[in-house]
């Protein structure tokens, strides 16, 4: 029996091999080229638009794994509103109210502040919000001693008007306009109803729109409080912090105050 020699390729002769087949390939690209064929085309047309759903549904191939449908996000709930039945009748239910409702402050009844005075008070004053170091009392620190020398300037004291906020405690950045939809306005107007007072001052930009006014466009405007028994002559001034960084405001508001008395 002849044993066949088996042939041993060189690498040469497998370069020259696999130059010879690249050629061909070439070549055939070159023939389909040349006749205008620049892609490969499918017999069977394809919906490139497909859903993933529908397309894996019609897919002979693997299936791909369905994509898990977002959860609707549920509508953020309107934010609830004081009644207006179960404001206090009297001032002095009125202060423990202010020191205990949540809604007042999103549940948080820490560093709270009583309004301070009568009714019947001949000037009211309201301030957007205590002052941040106050403990005891409302207004203890600058601002409440700039008050102190308005007042002075005005001709009266602290001890002879009525001194409210429009919130029960210091707040970094509050949302006005969502503290007005849950009816803050509503209880600043009850308050002021409470108290009659012959004259009105709010002191802070953001206070004036909770009782139904635009924002001041001046450092001091004039207006009326209408409330259950009449009217009210209001003057309404930028706040107290916004006063002590810029004097002149100050001198505006005295012009105010000495048209507003004397006109």
């Amino acid at each position: 029996m002849i044993a066949r020699r088996r042939q041993v390729k060189t690498p040469a002769m497998v370069q020259a091999t696999n130059t010879q087949f690249l050629d061909d390939i070439a070549g055939a690209l070159d023939w389909w080229r040349d006749a205008g064929v620049d892609y490969a085309f499918l017999d069977e047309p394809r919906q490139w638009l497909t859903p993933p759903e529908d397309e894996d549904a019609d897919s002979t191939g693997p299936r791909r794994p369905r994509r898990t449908p977002v959860e609707q996000v549920e509508a953020t709930p309107p934010p609830s509103r004081f009644d207006p039945a179960a404001l206090p009748g009297d001032l002095a239910a009125f202060g423990q109210w202010w020191l205990s409702e949540p809604l007042l402050d999103d549940g948080s009844t820490e560093g709270r502040m009583l309004p301070q005075g009568q009714a019947g008070a001949k000037l009211m004053v309201v301030v957007d919000m205590p002052e941040p170091d106050d403990s005891q009392a409302l207004l203890g620190g600058p601002q409440g001693r700039l008050l102190d020398a308005m007042l002075a300037a005005f001709g009266t004291r602290r001890e002879d008007i009525y001194l409210a906020s429009a919130l029960p405690r210091a707040t970094p950045a509050p949302d006005w306009a969502a503290m007005n939809e849950r009816g803050l306005g509503q209880v600043l107007v009850h308050h002021v109803n409470l108290v009659a007072p012959e004259r009105l001052i709010l002191l802070g930009t953001n206070v004036l729109p909770l009782i139904g006014h635009e924002l001041p466009q001046r450092s001091a405007v004039l207006h009326t409080f209408h409330h259950e028994g009449g009217t009210i002559p209001l003057l309404a001034s930028r706040g107290l912090p916004a006063l002590l960084a810029q004097p002149r405001w100050k001198a505006v508001l005295w012009q105010a105050w000495l048209k507003w008395t004397t006109g």
